[in-house]
């Protein structure tokens, strides 16, 4: 049994294939390649604090071990998620037992946001005085869950999901290197690409998965109905541009249209719980409450724009909360699409018109010479007419007839905003009887 006990423990593939050095990092060429920046930072030897900001899988830990070996330096690695006081004071002791011996250290905090102000604060001294060299990894905006004074004491490298070349490019790498007697065809590869989704741990996880099903199933090739059926996957995942995908994207936005709440945030939650970036889905819901509400409703665009910026102060989940709540109100508000309408409608128009002029009285006039042509004379200011209205005037370019382009429909704000433009229809056929 101590024998059993004693096991070392077989690294995941994501850790046995773990980049040895910049060469073979793939992906992050606007950082990594020729003359880019960090890669500069590498060659020339001099540590600098750093914070890698970027989503899940795509080499900020692999880059911060890389570094050590850059640096010269010892490497302690925290998870702010497991360590607290206790974790930081013990590495730190450690980094004064590596100066004495003649070593720098660098202190690498993965999910950095997920330190509270006090223990971000505790770091500020040591990095100042160089007794650490700090580097955070996080896959929130540093601006919000990184204090302000360690933010402006360390260099902010934003990360990139990987493409889908680049992990076909990592898929034939580790089948080359570590999976060679591992089959598979065109269309498995391109399922699996889809799945990871940028993430380049979650597909070297996956073939990992491939690899185990395969012995499993006593199969000779990884085809995509292996992929579905044989492997644990999250099957609510959505691949990029995939049918799926867009497919309850549209059912949340219809759902909103057609002022169902239940179903709006039933569609919510589902894509949430598929994986679904919540920023893309909060800029979605503003495109909503601009197209299908309006003017009928404009609290429900200001609840649509601060339910983004929660999202960004607070993350997932607490900020799911008001993406759901913004839904709910959106979903319940008077709707209209007589501004959409409108728009396109005005931007068709100009596509195909000329080019009308200004009507001279609508003109500026800044010198003499263009006051001496006319600009701006007759030009009626509003505020010195009764109801701040020029009744009769005209605004459009001469010879153009009054398009109609926008419709005020009878539901919410737009009732009122109807009756107001009726109200200046009637001056202004009573000033043209005049």
């Amino acid at each position: 049994m101590a024998n059993l006990f004693a096991a070392k423990p077989v690294a995941p593939l994501a850790e046995a294939l773990r980049p040895k050095n910049l060469d073979e990092v793939i992906g992050q060429t606007h950082l990594l390649g020729e003359g880019k920046p960090l890669r500069l930072a590498f060659q020339s030897g001099q540590a600098h604090s750093m914070i890698f900001w970027g989503p899940p899988g795509v080499g900020k830990t692999t880059l911060a071990r890389l570094s050590a070996t850059a640096f010269d330096s010892a490497f302690i690695a925290l998870s702010a998620v497991f360590s607290g006081v206790k974790e930081i004071r013990a590495a730190l002791e450690q980094a004064e037992n590596n100066l004495i011996q003649g070593r720098k250290t660098i202190l690498f905090v993965d999910e950095i946001h997920r330190f509270n102000k006090s223990q971000q604060d505790a770091l500020l001294p040591y990095t100042e005085s160089g007794l650490i060299t700090f580097i955070g990894a996080t896959t929130e905006n540093p601006s919000f869950a990184v204090n302000a004074a360690l933010l402006s004491r360390a260099q902010v490298y934003v990360l990139k999901a990987l493409t889908e070349e680049e992990l076909r490019q990592l898929l034939h790498q580790v089948r080359d290197k570590a999976l060679q007697e591992v089959q598979m065809d065109a269309a498995a590869i391109e399922t699996l690409i889809g799945y990871a989704d940028g993430d380049a741990r979650r597909l070297l996880n996956l073939l990992e998965q491939c690899k185990t099903a395969l012995l499993a199933t006593g199969g000779q090739t990884v085809d995509v109905d292996l992929i579905r059926n044989a492997l644990v996957l999250n099957s609510r995942r959505f691949d990029k541009g995939g049918d799926n995908f867009y497919d309850q994207i549209s059912a949340l936005h219809k759902s909103v249209r057609g002022s169902h709440p239940d179903a709006a945030l039933y569609w919510l939650t589902r894509m949430l719980d598929g994986g679904a970036d919540p920023r893309y889905l909060a800029r979605r819901i503003i495109r909503m409450a601009w197209e299908d509400i309006g003017l009928a409703d404009p609290r429900a665009l200001q609840i649509a724009n601060d339910a983004a910026s929660t999202y960004e102060r607070l993350g997932s989940p607490e900020g799911e909360l008001a993406l759901g709540q913004a839904v709910l109100y959106l979903a319940v508000a008077a709707k209209s699409n007589a501004g959409y309408t409108a728009c396109n409608a005005a931007r068709a128009f100009v596509q195909q018109d000329k080019s009308r002029e200004v009507p001279v009285h609508l003109r500026n006039a800044p010198t003499r010479l263009m006051k001496e042509l006319g600009h701006g004379r007759a030009y009626r200011y509003a505020h010195d007419e009764p109801h701040a209205y020029a009744a009769g005037e005209s605004y459009l370019p001469e010879g153009m007839p009054e398009p109609g382009w926008y419709q005020p429909v009878p539901r919410g704000l737009e009732i009122k905003i109807a009756e107001k433009m009726q109200l200046l229809k009637k001056w202004d056929k009573e000033a043209e009887k005049k």
